[in-house]
């Protein structure tokens, strides 16, 4: 079975020995909203980013060496992954233009040493002036980037906010296909950051679902019904509240209507049209609930993903669960392991 993985992390190769590209990363992280980055040396003598918020609660680790192209194919090639999909994991929320330029030219420089076996997406502050636009449209038209990243939200702000729309309109009239990357946290993070798997994966889940509701009942998609968004973690379960969130009709008159009733079919429709997933770590999830997600959205919304090297068992763990675990039609399987990849970002394999 051919398999494409769209969930393959991408850093510069040389983030941790140039200084100017490790000062673009360090400089960009908001340390007024909170956020804490430092460099430290491990013991194996390699160096190691480290993002916490608040002070002592990591929430994201980067180790020197993981995002080489070598380390990407040498793991591809033991889970029997074919082809990849690279993105910055959850930095795009901060970086700024020269920045983001450099990423770019480093992965266009990956996806040329990977013989065709991995490809780009554009990395571009989303703020829609001219220089940002100018940006993007090089990735796609010069890089060959098969779609554009954005995070869940920039500081305190989702995608529905109306100060990303010049910019998205530009992505809509390019006709690619948007990842949308969780953030380290959801803008209300208190409740959970006590806890490590609170923080570091209920985090993230909180984050997807916020987006992907916000999305859906702002109207954005009725106002740019071209966008498509595909959206980590599943959409943060959004299959287990799609039913519930779902405005239903009453069938009696009520004394005081509680919850907004009108809307639904228009929401059948984004979620049919706009929101797609990717089957982040699948295994991770387990059988019932990946099932469960296939059997709500359709295999026709899902791509395998991995998030390596977050855990390098993650990529041929996830394959072997998706080829041996989950019950699925030869179809579906094939629809989420290659297919809807191969359509969704025209990739020319």
């Amino acid at each position: 079975m051919t398999v494409v993985d769209i969930n393959i992390h991408h850093l510069p190769e040389d983030l941790f020995t140039n200084e100017a590209m490790l000062n673009g990363f360090l400089s960009s992280v908001p340390r007024g909203f909170g956020e804490i980055a430092r460099v430290e040396t491990m013991d194996s003598g390699k160096k190691h980013m480290i993002l916490e918020k608040p002070a002592g609660h990591q929430n994201l680790n980067y180790v020197e060496g993981d995002y080489s192209a070598e380390a990407k194919l040498a793991v591809m090639n033991d889970a029997g992954v074919d082809y990849g999909i690279m993105r910055v994991p959850v930095w795009q929320e901060w970086l700024g233009l020269e920045t983001c330029k450099a990423v770019n030219d480093n992965a266009f420089e990956i996806t040329k040493r990977s013989e065709g076996r991995l490809f780009m997406t554009a990395c571009v502050p989303p703020w829609g002036g001219k220089e940002n636009i100018y940006e993007l449209e090089r990735c796609i038209g010069d890089l060959g980037a098969v779609g554009v990243q954005l995070a869940c939200h920039y500081g305190q702000i989702y995608l529905d906010d109306p100060v990303f729309e010049p910019y998205l309109k530009v992505i809509e009239k390019l006709d690619i296909p948007v990842i949308v990357h969780h953030t380290p946290l959801p803008v209300e993070w208190r409740t959970v950051i006590d806890y490590t798997n609170l923080r570091r994966e209920f985090g993230r889940i909180v984050d997807q679902a916020t987006a992907v509701g916000r999305e859906l009942f702002s109207g954005m998609f009725d106002r740019m019904p071209g966008l498509r968004f595909v959206h980590t973690m599943l959409g943060g379960n959004w299959f287990a509240n799609q039913a519930l969130l779902t405005p239903h009709v009453s069938n009696k008159k009520e004394s005081l209507v509680r919850l907004d009733s009108t809307g639904g079919k228009e929401i059948q429709n984004f979620m049919e049209r706009n929101i797609f997933f990717d089957l982040t770590h699948p295994h991770s999830w387990g059988k019932d609930q990946i099932e469960c997600a296939i059997k709500v959205n359709g295999a026709d919304h899902y791509m395998f993903g991995s998030s390596f090297p977050v855990f390098y068992g993650w990529m041929s763990q996830g394959v072997n669960f998706m080829q041996n675990e989950v019950e699925l039609t030869a179809e579906q399987r094939d629809l989420i392991m290659y297919g809807n990849a191969k359509q969704m970002f025209k990739l020319p394999i």
